[in-house]
């Protein structure tokens, strides 16, 4: 256990980062199970833009690499043309 005032704080601060993270990630992957679903192609459309910026976000955040969210924009690209 931390003795430091400075490492106790770091401690508490960090717990509550990583539960925020957790928080945005899963609401990303349950979006993009959402959009993976959906059959009909003007839906999906409707839906991405969304799905997209909320990628975005998450990535520009730090919480997912820029190289994830570059790959996982792109796999939803090529579902939603091919329906």
């Amino acid at each position: 256990m931390a003795n430091h005032k400075s490492a106790l704080k770091r401690i508490r601060a960090n717990n509550s980062k990583r539960l925020a993270n957790r928080y945005y990630a899963k609401t990303m992957r349950n979006a993009l199970r959402d959009i993976r679903m959906v059959e009909n192609k003007s839906e999906a459309q409707q839906q991405l833009p969304k799905v997209v910026s909320l990628i975005d976000k998450l990535s520009k955040k730090g919480i997912i690499h820029k190289n994830k969210a570059a790959n996982l924009k792109s796999g939803l690209m090529k579902k939603i043309n091919n329906l």
